[in-house]
């Protein structure tokens, strides 16, 4: 394990790192009460038409989209626009808002992320986000759980055309921060999206092993392995860490 140092830039994912979240896009209540949204607009939809519908809107557009080598992400709100017919942008937006909503159990943050990212912004570090995520639903969350200002930049996988591992995302990232891959550390919950990802753009990596990470093993060099969600504990190995300096 490489030896964690100060940072200039840290790099955050979201969900599962900062963020405590579980969605479920698989139950006929979710579809049915979907299908009552729609209705909302003068468009109607069996659930079980709108759910097969929906999915093959998606792998579609993924499939269109699909560049060998690549980790791309579509964004979503295309598909949308097909399953919406005629209705205008703005409310194709509150039917994904209301998608994403009735297929959220539970959104929190973890304990310590404000107290987190408030002390490095403080200490004059630059705070990105960098997440696999959809932007008509991820900045309405940032907003909703007070943490959008707490960012300098924020990078979306649905807005950039890519999604973690893909180097793309983090070449955009580290353009946003105007620093070296040296520079800058990417924390994160997923051993292939966050670490080895990070690593093959020559970003150092800190690894937290959540009740959310995927159940693999992680094989590349970090700067730091944590078992278990504790932000403070971060918090206090990175003030640790510039203290070292």
């Amino acid at each position: 394990m490489k030896k964690m140092k100060e940072y200039d830039a840290y790099l955050f994912d979201l969900y599962g790192t900062l963020v405590d979240i579980h969605t479920d896009e698989d139950q006929p209540a979710f579809w049915k009460k979907l299908c009552d949204v729609f209705f909302h607009y003068g468009i109607r939809y069996e659930w079980r038409g709108l759910k097969e519908r929906y999915f093959e809107e998606v792998r579609i557009r993924e499939a269109q989209e699909q560049i060998p080598g690549h980790e791309i992400e579509i964004d979503l709100k295309d598909a949308f626009r097909k399953l919406c017919g005629d209705l205008s942008d703005e409310d194709v937006t509150e039917v994904m808002t209301q998608f994403r909503i009735l297929s959220t159990s539970h959104l929190r943050l973890y304990a310590g992320v404000k107290d987190l990212l408030s002390f490095l912004r403080e200490n004059g570090k630059k705070v990105i986000l960098a997440s696999n995520a959809q932007e008509v639903f991820t900045m309405k969350e940032l907003e909703d759980l007070g943490i959008v200002g707490l960012f300098d930049e924020i990078v979306i996988s649905s807005a950039v055309g890519f999604r973690k591992p893909d180097p793309k995302i983090y070449e955009t990232a580290l353009q946003r921060s105007g620093l070296p891959a040296g520079k800058c550390l990417m924390i994160g919950n997923d051993p292939i999206c966050d670490v080895k990802g990070a690593v093959n753009a020559g970003i150092d990596a800190y690894y937290i092993r959540s009740a959310l990470s995927p159940k693999i093993e992680n094989t590349e060099k970090t700067v730091g392995l944590q078992e278990g969600m504790d932000l403070r504990l971060l918090k206090r190995r990175i003030e640790r860490s510039m203290k070292n300096q």
